[in-house]
């Protein structure tokens, strides 16, 4: 099904529209506001039940504060978001906390996450004891049912978090998130402090949750070997704006914007016959988020930039693979 026949199928279970969140800067003996840094710029996406949405790009633009504006963790500057058909922008906190058990977030560090003075028993049972969902033996079951789900032997629980290694934490994480019952899951880079032989069990994991219960991921990351495995589609970010987003496939084998193919051919393939080929090296460092570049904010590092580019910001524009670019790239 394409997107477009999702979108008339059925209702996305997130959607944000014209998201923006900006970190104030201040200055002088009067802490007065003298500008911001725009982390988050005019962001809109939707999401649909079941599906997987990778969000990659470099560091510092604006991927993790998105997820941590979607669960409320940052207030958002501006723009709407609505779960489940309804708007939650502007929800009281006692709204917000009745949302919260649909929606939760795993991070990524999966030590500094856990409070270091709670067994595990502890750690699981205290999001089920706040919101009401179970208590006595009812809580011991489902305890252990949720070590089970996530492979952790349930003799662990009356263990710390130091007594176990970062796979085991990261389980333990995800376990946390699942305690509430939740539609929607933010991984905020949930492989990323991991081993790579860890790293795919944990995307297994990650895969075979959303199968038995049927979960909605918005996936954070900048390595795109695990955005390609775990996605239905991608979105591609670039100092506070999302520059491109089609299916994985269709990013993988026609990037359309030019930051997408430099992210891309950076990307090391496992082809021996493609060893030694040249490679798009992207020049220049990446702009300040509080001062972005006038037109294009990409404009600055790009090889087929023209006039245009430096004096007009281009429009994501398209239906199932959008691209935000005055001279998107062609197939080949």
């Amino acid at each position: 099904m394409t997107l477009v026949e999702r979108r008339v199928a059925q209702e996305p279970l997130l959607r944000i529209e014209g998201l923006k969140t900006y970190y104030p800067i201040k200055r002088g003996l009067l802490s007065r506001t003298v500008g911001n840094v725009k982390a988050v710029d005019d962001i809109s996406l939707e999401l649909y039940p079941g599906e997987t949405l990778g969000l990659v790009g470099e560091s510092g633009c604006g991927k993790s504060t998105i997820g941590r504006s979607i669960i409320r963790l940052e207030n958002p500057t501006d723009g709407r978001i609505w779960f489940e058909g309804q708007e939650i922008t502007k929800s009281t906190m006692l709204d917000l906390r009745r949302e919260r058990t649909k929606m939760q977030m795993i991070f990524q560090d999966p030590y500094s996450s856990l409070n270091p003075r709670m067994r595990v028993q502890e750690l699981l049972a205290e999001p089920m004891r706040v919101h009401g969902l179970a208590t006595g033996a009812e809580l011991e079951t489902r305890i252990d049912h949720l070590l089970d789900t996530v492979g952790i032997p349930r003799s662990y629980k009356q263990r710390f978090p130091h007594e176990f290694s970062g796979g085991q934490r990261q389980r333990i994480g995800i376990a946390r998130a699942l305690s509430l019952n939740p539609k929607l899951i933010v991984c905020d880079e949930p492989v990323s402090a991991l081993d790579v032989s860890i790293q795919a069990q944990i995307l297994n994991l990650f895969k075979e949750l959303q199968r038995e219960l049927g979960l909605t991921y918005l996936f954070i990351a900048h390595g795109l070997g695990a955005v390609k495995y775990i996605s239905t589609r991608i979105a591609v970010m670039y100092l506070g704006k999302v520059v491109e987003i089609g299916t994985k496939e269709q990013i993988f084998a026609n990037p359309r914007h030019p930051y997408t193919q430099a992210l891309l051919n950076a990307y090391p393939v496992p082809d021996p016959r493609k060893r030694g080929q040249e490679r798009i090296v992207l020049q220049g460092d990446v702009p300040s988020p509080a001062s972005p570049p006038s037109g294009c904010r990409f404009h600055t590092r790009c090889a087929y930039a023209q006039a245009m580019c430096k004096e007009q910001e281009p429009l994501l524009q398209g239906e199932e693979h959008a691209v935000a670019c005055h001279y998107p790239l062609t197939a080949g």
